[in-house]
Formats: C-alpha cells, structure tokens, sequence
C-alpha cells in the first residue's frame, strides 16, 4: 500500500487525497469532542472481543492499558491531533499502535467507523443529557422556591398583554415551572432512544466474528443493543429529537426571557434583578440593561435553526451510512452547549430575582382587572351571565368616564347598573377578594399556590429519583 494514502482504507488507491479533500472531509477538529466516550466504548469492544475469543486476555489489557495512556494524555492536553488521521477515531488508534505496536490494530476488529462514531455520539449525548436534566431541576427548585415565597404576591394577569384578572406573581412563576417540566420529561423520553448500542452493526450488515452485542451494551449501560444494523448506523432521530427537545425549551425561556425585560423596564417596574446579571450603556450612565434574558431570547432562534438544520440533513438519505452524516456533530454540540449555558444562567438569575410588590399591586389595580368578579358575582344572584356582562361592561365604561376604578365606585353608583347590587360586593371586587375566590386546584388563591408548589416539589424529586435510575440503566 502506498505509504502516502490513509493507513486506514488507502489500501485501494492508487493516489494520495487531495491536500483540500483531505482538510474538507476531516472531521477532527471537532470530533474529538467525543474522544473520552470514544475510548470508553474501545475498552467495552475489546473486553467483548476477548470474552467471546478473538482477542486473547493478553492482547486485551495491552489495548485497554494502552488506551488509559491515550486518554492520560488527552486529558493533559499533551495529545497530538493530526488532520491526515481525519477523525477522532483514527487519531486513537494510530496512537495505541505507536504505544503498543500490532496489537493495536486489532482493536478495530467486528466494527467500523460508522458503528463506533454512532456509539459515541450516543455514549456523549446520553451524558449530556444527564446533564442537562440536572440544570433544569436546578432551575425548576429555583422556580418553587420563589413561587413559594410570592404566593399572595398580587399582580396583573395579561391577556393580549392587556389586563385582564389579578394573579400572584407566585401563580405567575409555577406557569413557567410547568413549561420546564414538560421540558424535562421530553428529554428524560428522548434519553431512553438515546441509550440503544449500535455497536456490532459494523458498516451496515454486522460482522461474522461471534460477537456478543449484549455483553457490550451491558458493559456500556446501553438497555438493549441496536435490533437492524443499517438503522443502526444510519440512524440520527435522537440527535434531532435532542435538538428538538432543545428548541421547546428554548421556546419557554425565550417566552420567559421576554416578560423578565418587560418586567424590569422603567414602565413596568415589577422586578429588579441583581446587577450581576445585567449590563449598563457605554453612552447612558441611567442604564441597567438585562442582557441575560435578553440573550437568551436571542440565543432560541440558533438552536431552531440546529434543529431545521438537522431534518434537512437527514431529509433525503438512502440507507445505510452517508457522508452527510458528519455534518450531524457540530449543530448537535453547539445545540447542547447554548442549552446548558442558558439554563445556568437562568437557575442562577431566576432565585435572585426581587419583586417589586406594591408596584405589582398597583399595576393590578389598574384595568378594571375585577371585571369578571363583578360579573360571577351578579351571576350568583340570578343575573343570566349575558347580561351580567353587558352589566359591567356598564359599569366600566361609566369608571372610564369618571376616572374611577370598579371597587373605587360607591354602591349607588354601582346600583344604577343593577339593583341586585349589595354591600357584599366590594368583597369580590378587591384584589385580594379576587385572587382568593379562585379556591381550586390551579387556582390563584395563595393557599393553592402554596399547595401547588409543593406537588410540583414532590413531583421533581419523584421524577429527579427516576432520572438517576435511568442514568444506572
């Protein structure tokens, strides 16, 4: 073989590759990301190997002593990552060879580069993944803890971001909490398609050597090895299901993102975040600008466009492994890491977050936000719900003309609307009437949101508990 070909496949060639379509199709610079998950599932495939006799005992601990000299050396930063060795998987073994000479060569027996990559992808993303889940319920405790603390905290409820009912700003926060845990269940589902082994499945059609994939997956955590060997290389669902996943979550902080730089702006003026989540103005000494939300809402439309990316790479493929599937690393690492970098920010910025309250309440007591409460309350007297509607719409256009709100007017006032009016009624049209008439499950009475964030505590550890299970299996 021509010592100036790949000493991988060149065996073939009658020429060297291109300078360029060597740089072009190499994928070292950043595959070797996967290179730790890359020799973990090396060290499974030659005790497999050994076990089933096509490595002696021998042969195996000198590939698996040699590969913990390899990773020593990446983990000190010492190893030496070349381009002509293309990817993350050829640098390894071409170093365990120098280290342990012929041997070496014999780690690549039963596989090929197309099982092994998909096997670290996934040995690598169902790390992350754990990962990920553990910032969210991070976040997620963040959440209950200040939900908790604000339940009788009144403040408006938007509509059209008009006001519409008073709430809590604890009711508030546990609607973002319920996002993060769809969230989080969404990605604790995707981890279990993650946590399937290819390896075994060779280039598409397995191999002839008396595997046992079993023994592999159980060494790698993996639940069950791969059942068709061309879906197995081919396949990359769960990288866009992750990048899925990703893009929904996005989504919600983004959503959450927005009401926080309302929140803190000069008309608003509900919260105040500390300043070492915000920046100022090179030209406007006022200034404190919440860049942390603000970035993360930008940062959701990159992780859409890793997800778009990813469908459209897989769009068109024939089976079983192509090419394209390279393409598959660098939006699915640069998904992952904008996703963990947003969740902590925010699991450090949500607990620290201060409510303004009597400026919440004052917002709240604005725009007529008891409305309704007038109208149930004339429905509880008989009043058809039509026109106990047209009733406070009355009323309200009558608050319009006088500058006053609905618990502002007196009973008089509001009895030329409707006799069936009594002294009762200025109970339900305060704001802490409102609030606390919404006695039910889901409710924002501050007893139910009390309520409802310890089942949203109880329901995290239960699903925390379920998570370490899954990340032993």
């Amino acid at each position: 073989m021509s010592q100036t070909t790949n000493q991988s496949w060149g065996g073939r060639f009658s020429e060297p590759t291109d300078a360029f379509v060597a740089r072009f199709t190499a994928s070292v610079d950043f595959d070797q990301r996967l290179a730790l998950h890359d020799i973990q599932g090396s060290r499974a495939h030659a005790t497999m190997l050994a076990r089933v006799g096509v490595l002696t005992e021998a042969e195996r601990d000198a590939i698996i002593n040699g590969l913990d000299e390899v990773q020593a050396e990446i983990e000190a930063g010492t190893f030496a990552w070349s381009v002509d060795l293309e990817d993350v998987h050829m640098n390894i073994e071409a170093r365990l060879t120098d280290k342990i000479g012929i041997t070496g060569k014999k780690l690549h027996t039963g596989r090929s580069r197309n099982d092994q990559v998909a096997t670290d992808i996934r040995l690598f993303l169902r790390d992350e993944i754990d990962s990920v889940a553990a910032e969210l319920t991070r976040l997620r405790e963040g959440l209950i803890e200040l939900a908790d603390r604000e339940a009788a905290t009144i403040m408006p409820g938007f509509t059209h971001l008009q006001t519409a009912q008073p709430v809590t700003f604890g009711h508030h926060l546990l609607a973002w909490q319920e996002m993060l845990a769809r969230d989080q269940e969404r990605l604790l589902d995707c981890r279990k398609r993650v946590n399937v082994l290819p390896l075994g499945a060779a280039a598409l059609a397995g191999t002839t050597y008396p595997i046992d994939r079993h023994v592999t997956a159980e060494l790698l955590g993996f639940a069950r090895p791969a059942e068709n060997s061309l879906d197995a290389v081919s396949d990359r669902d769960f990288a866009i299901e992750f990048t899925s996943f990703a893009s929904v979550l996005l989504m919600h902080l983004s959503r959450m993102s927005e009401e926080l730089v309302l929140w803190t702006s000069a008309q608003f003026d509900f919260i105040d975040l500390p300043d070492r989540f915000c920046t100022g103005s090179s030209i406007m000494p006022q200034k404190k600008n919440p860049d942390v939300p603000e970035l993360v809402r930008g940062k959701t439309g990159r992780v859409y466009g890793h997800l778009m990316g990813l469908l459209t790479l897989m769009k068109s493929q024939p089976l079983a492994y192509n090419k394209d599937n390279q393409e598959d690393k660098e939006p699915l690492f640069d998904a992952l890491s904008t996703v963990q970098d947003c969740l902590k920010a925010f699991a450090d910025m949500v607990p620290a977050i201060e409510a303004k309250a009597d400026n919440m309440r004052e917002a709240a007591r604005k725009g007529f936000s008891t409305a309704t409460d007038l109208a149930d309350y004339l429905v509880c007297r008989g009043v058809a719900f039509r026109d106990a509607h047209e009733i406070v719409g009355q009323s309200v256009a009558f608050g319009l003309r006088e500058g006053k709100d609905l618990s502002e007017m007196s009973l008089e006032e509001l009895r030329q609307f409707s006799d069936v009016i009594g002294e009762d009624v200025f109970a339900v049209l305060t704001l802490e009437g409102s609030v606390a008439a919404r006695n039910h499950i889901g409710g924002t009475a501050p007893d139910q949101v009390r309520a409802a964030a310890q089942r949203a505590r109880e329901a995290l550890a239960a699903l925390s508990s379920q998570d370490a299970q899954g990340s032993q299996g």
